[in-house]
C-alpha cells in the first residue's frame, strides 16, 4: 500500500504505452488498461495489464475498483483513448456524433467518477485526460471530433472546480497531432512533418501528473509540437 498507484488507459496504443513507460521510470506501480489485449502485450514487464472497455461505465467502474482492491488506491490516472472520423459539420451524421462523444467524452466522465472515491480516500490525486487543439480552435472538416475534444476540455475545468478542494487535480493535454500508425494513414506527408512524437506527449502528461505541478489544475496545456 505504499506504492504509489498510476492508472493508464489507453495503454495498448501509442501514447498510453508511452505514458505508462514513462510513469513506471518516475517510480510508480503502473497498472496499463486497454480493451486490446494484444496491444497491452507490448508493455515491459513490471506494468501490471487490465482488459476492459473504458467507454461503458459499468465496465469502466468496476475495472477501477479492482484495480484499487488488488494494487491500492490509484493516486494517478491518465486517460489516454480517443478516436476520430474526419467530416464536414454539414455531412456530420448521428453515429458520427455518438461515437466521438461516447469515446471521447464518455470515457473520461465515466473513468472520472470511478477513481475519485479512491482519490478522496487517499486524500489527494491527479487525473489528467487527452483533448487535443481543434477542441480550443475551430477546425474545418473535423466538425464531429473538434466538437467533443471541446467538451472534454470543459469537463476538465468541470471537474477541476469540484475536486480541487478535496485535494484532487484535474488537467489535460491537447496535442496537435501525434505521430502514430493510424495517423500516417490518415494524414498527408505535410501534415504529418509537424506531428508530435507520443513520448514528448508522454512527458508533458507524467510532469501534469507528477508533484511538480502540484500548483497546476484545470489547465490544458498545448502540445502541438513544431
Amino acid at each position: 500500500m505504499s506504492e504509489r498507484i498510476a492508472v493508464v488507459v489507453g495503454a495498448g496504443g501509442p501514447l498510453g504505452g508511452a505514458t505508462a513507460r514513462v510513469l513506471a521510470g518516475a517510480g510508480y506501480a503502473v497498472v496499463g488498461v486497454d480493451r486490446n489485449e494484444e496491444g497491452l502485450k507490448g508493455l515491459p514487464d513490471g506494468i501490471r495489464r487490465e482488459a476492459g472497455d473504458a467507454t461503458d461505465p459499468a465496465a469502466a467502474k468496476s475495472l477501477i475498483d479492482r484495480i484499487a482492491a488488488q494494487a491500492g488506491p490509484p493516486e494517478v490516472l491518465v486517460n489516454t483513448i480517443g478516436t476520430f472520423r474526419l467530416g464536414e459539420a454539414v455531412t456530420a451524421t448521428p453515429e458520427d456524433l455518438r461515437l466521438l462523444m461516447d469515446v471521447n467524452l464518455g470515457a473520461a466522465l465515466w473513468l472520472s467518477q470511478a477513481v475519485v472515491p479512491h482519490m478522496r480516500q487517499l486524500g489527494k490525486g491527479s487525473i489528467v485526460h487527452v483533448s487535443a487543439r481543434p477542441g480550443t480552435d475551430p477546425t474545418a472538416g473535423m466538425a464531429a471530433y473538434s466538437l467533443s475534444k471541446a467538451a472534454l476540455s470543459h469537463l476538465v475545468r468541470i471537474l477541476d472546480l469540484e475536486l480541487r478542494p478535496q485535494g484532487i487535480r484535474v488537467n489535460a493535454v491537447a496535442p496537435q497531432l501525434i505521430d502514430t500508425p493510424v495517423n500516417r494513414t490518415a494524414f498527408p506527408p505535410d501534415l504529418l512533418a509537424h506531428a508530435t512524437e507520443p513520448e514528448a506527449v508522454a512527458n508533458v502528461i507524467a510532469f501534469l501528473a507528477g508533484d511538480l505541478a502540484a500548483p497546476v489544475s484545470g489547465a490544458i496545456v498545448p502540445a502541438y509540437g513544431a
